[in-house]
């Protein structure tokens, strides 16, 4: 059972949250297309006759607003001929129900969706009219986290976040930090985009884009690379060197703009992060194939288990010939190349480059790494881990906005969640010390 918990302890945390979250958005909406349409018609048939007066309601930009006139065509098409439709507001129902009093066709039914149902005027109807008979489709309980359009925002959310993640694992895992990725992010998308605009901007194809893209994360590589070597030759703490690199990053990316974003960019620039191929969205299937590769570089590759070494003891590697120097290096250019890549989704995703992109993103990343089971003293975690850490966040942020939670109550769990998980860590590691 300890191996278990320690193996799958975050999956099970993930499944909860899940599981929790979608018992606490359950809501009973009003039934809708062509089924519950029928069944109306169904009803009407039996109890009123084709000229009986019918009063069909709406919310306008509401779901009850389009199978209102769903409702009406099929009635108008069953042979009823006196229908009446009001797709609007609570305002507008109380004029056409007069209206019909007034002209001595008062309605015998109303039929409405469940947010109609729930209006004032409607409620007081039955002591206005109480010949008047309600119809109401029969609900049915729908969970707003498990609708398909919330997965999907949650998955997208993730993307470039997990993406950057996977180089700041490598990063943590040599006993590193790296706080500088939320601004090579907006680095990347600023000199993508630049690139794109200065070789024809909306009129260029897509070689414009894959240039733009090249440039952008080659230049926040080579930043990495820099880093890196302030860390691995010259012993200066990975927490001073990406801060300062944070700093000028984002400098360069408001220098380099003047301040504002980029438009002129090619239509071509969608695919990315917009776009689908084999009706997978292209967002999904690049962080299933970068994941896919972490973990078999991280796990069947003998550079991915010197740096498991280096993070574990820098001293005992360097004595066993693991070259010490390189693989620091090497782990703080690979996660300037995932900012890079990040920075290249979120431009695609906002058909531009800003230079304030990726505000506060290290701390969500470096979050993913933590709750993901990557330890901050190195040398244990695994690439995996931290995809469904990453998970674990954005699914706490989201159904958090679906419930209502204030912003500022959302950094407060967030921090806990954080602090769970670091002192889990530690938990964990004084089991082993004393084991």
């Amino acid at each position: 059972m300890k191996k278990l918990l320690s193996e799958y302890g975050m999956v099970l945390v993930l499944i909860v949250l899940c599981v929790f979250f979608s018992l606490k958005t359950l809501k009973r909406e009003s039934s809708s297309g062509a089924s519950a349409v029928a069944r109306v018609v169904e009803k009407v048939s039996k109890s009123f006759t084709k000229g009986d007066s019918i009063l069909v309601a709406g919310a306008v930009r509401k779901d009850s607003g389009e199978f209102a006139e769903e409702v009406s065509a099929a009635l108008k098409d069953a042979g009823y001929s006196s229908v009446r439709t009001v797709v609007g507001t609570p305002r507008d129902l109380r004029v056409a129900i007069d209206e019909m009093s007034a002209s001595k066709a008062s309605p015998l039914a109303l039929i409405s969706g469940g947010d109609v149902a729930g209006w004032t005027v409607v409620e007081s109807l039955p002591a206005d009219l109480p010949d008047l008979e309600m119809m109401v489709p029969s609900g049915r309980l729908v969970s707003d986290f498990l609708k398909r359009s919330n997965l999907l925002a949650i998955v997208d959310r993730i993307v470039v976040i997990a993406v950057i993640a996977i180089g700041m694992t490598l990063v943590i895992l040599t006993g590193g930090i790296d706080l500088s990725v939320g601004s090579l992010l907006a680095l990347s998308a600023v000199i993508g985009t630049l690139v794109m605009k200065a070789m024809g901007g909306l009129e260029a194809g897509p070689v414009a884009v894959w240039v733009g893209f090249a440039a952008g994360i080659v230049s926040c590589g080579l930043i990495g690379a820099f880093g890196g070597a302030l860390v691995a030759w010259f012993r200066v703490a990975p927490f001073i060197t990406t801060l300062a690199i944070m700093m000028i990053a984002r400098g360069l990316a408001f220098k380099l703009t003047g301040g504002f974003s980029i438009y002129q960019v090619p239509e071509s620039l969608l695919w990315l992060g917009q776009g689908t191929s084999f009706g997978i969205p292209n967002t999904v299937l690049v962080l299933v194939i970068l994941f896919l590769a972490a973990h078999l570089f991280m796990s069947h590759t003998r550079f991915g288990r010197y740096i498991y070494a280096v993070g574990g003891n820098e001293e005992a590697a360097r004595l066993s010939g693991v070259p010490v120097k390189a693989i620091l290096i090497g782990v703080y250019v690979v996660a300037g190349l995932c900012a890079g890549f990040g920075g290249c989704i979120q431009a695609s995703q906002l058909n531009s480059g800003a230079p304030n992109l990726g505000m506060m993103f290290e701390l969500y990343v470096i979050a993913a790494v933590v709750v993901g089971g990557t330890s901050l003293s190195g040398g244990s975690g695994k690439i995996f881990g931290t995809l469904i850490g990453a998970f674990i966040i954005s699914v706490i942020q989201n159904g958090m906005n679906l419930m209502g939670f204030e912003s500022y109550t959302q950094y407060i769990v967030l921090g806990a969640v954080i602090l769970a998980a670091v002192l889990l860590d530690k938990f964990r590691g004084n089991v082993r010390l004393y084991a």
